[in-house]
């Protein structure tokens, strides 16, 4: 029961890739054929994908004129300071994909009449740029949206209320606190994954929808998790607290034994405990804590032909236990278990 080495960093690093730049079903112009004649002289609108404007990689510094037809918009990778009022006018309720991503734009530069007029967006795309406050579209259409990599210190709540379709947030990477955010999620009905982590939190956002699957808050200051803070997330199933400054004295007991995690990261805290899980859990990470006693009953209160622990890999490494920390019966209760790491 040592540990199984998997080459994963290939995998791992296409898995981020995707994460940060996943426009569907993009394609470059040079595979879509010449431009149609009503397209901007920056961009390119293939004749046999007339719905879509190519203007991505091509040193602008403001956002040109969109023509009427055009749903998806591709801006990214430019040098763009300002979205100058008017240019969305033609396709306010058409446009679906906006993408600008990798810009210079800060909200001062982003004048009325803008942004704000988009009614029909589904995926907007605003990661790496220079806003400090959320923008966003007034669409109920929206399903998707990405602010990583901003200088975002506030999301007030109430901004996405009426976000029915809403299916996942990104905001790593901004300089988020937890009272800035304090119910900021609550509203949208359909959420499926939070991503929040890569700022100065504290402590997990309130008000997160009960329909979330996933939860990321990596790399914050969360000290502290709230005793039924998962009660109120009956779906989530990846939960992921790395990096924080988790302590055995403030996580209550029994806190992430909840049925639905499938995945729970809380490797690189201070833990000095395993703390209790639920025996449907499947991944465990915990290295980099600093546990020295190796519990069973964390995983297994009781041990039997049907009562057993899920749990398929569980890291261990950088602590202060060993494989010979495990007592006699892990092997029936960890019975499932082909990967357990402890260096």
């Amino acid at each position: 029961m040592f540990s199984l080495h998997i080459p994963i960093l290939a995998a791992l690093v296409n898995l981020a890739l995707c994460q940060y730049y996943d426009y569907g079903d993009y394609q470059p112009v040079s595979m879509l054929g010449p431009s149609g004649p009503n397209c901007d002289k920056e961009c390119d609108c293939p004749i046999n994908f007339p719905s879509a404007m190519y203007c991505d990689s091509r040193k602008l510094k403001f956002v040109p004129v969109v023509p009427t037809g055009i749903k998806y918009l591709y801006l990214q990778d430019n040098m763009i300071e300002e979205i100058k009022s008017g240019v969305f006018d033609n396709v306010t309720d058409t446009l679906r994909w906006l993408v600008l991503d990798n810009n210079k734009l800060t909200n001062a530069k982003i004048e009325k009449g803008t942004i704000d007029k988009l009614t029909a967006l589904e995926k907007f795309f605003f990661s790496f740029n220079e806003i400090t406050e959320p923008i966003i579209p007034p669409s109920k259409s929206l399903e998707e949206l990405k602010m990583m990599n901003n200088k975002l210190s506030k999301f007030p709540s109430g901004l996405l209320t009426d976000k029915e379709n809403l299916t996942s947030v990104s905001l790593q990477h901004n300089e988020l606190t937890s009272e800035a955010i304090g119910d900021a999620f609550k509203g949208p009905k359909k959420l499926l994954s939070l991503d929040v982590s890569h700022n100065k939190l504290k402590k997990l956002p309130t008000g997160i929808p009960a329909s979330v699957e996933i939860l990321y808050a990596d790399y914050n200051e969360i000290d502290k998790v709230g005793a039924g803070f998962l009660k109120k997330l009956p779906s989530l199933q990846y939960l992921r607290l790395s990096h924080n400054k988790l302590q055995d004295s403030s996580i209550p007991s029994g806190v992430f034994n909840v049925t639905s995690l499938v995945e729970l990261d809380l490797s690189f805290n201070k833990l000095q405990s395993i703390p209790e899980v639920n025996e449907q859990l499947e991944q465990l990470y915990l290295q980099a804590n600093e546990i020295n006693k190796f519990d069973l009953s964390s995983f297994c209160k009781f041990t039997g032909p049907l009562n057993y622990s899920r749990l398929k890999h569980l890291r261990l490494d950088a602590n202060n236990v060993t494989y010979h920390s495990m007592p006699p019966e892990s092997a029936n209760c960890l019975r499932q278990a082909s990967d357990i790491m402890f260096e």
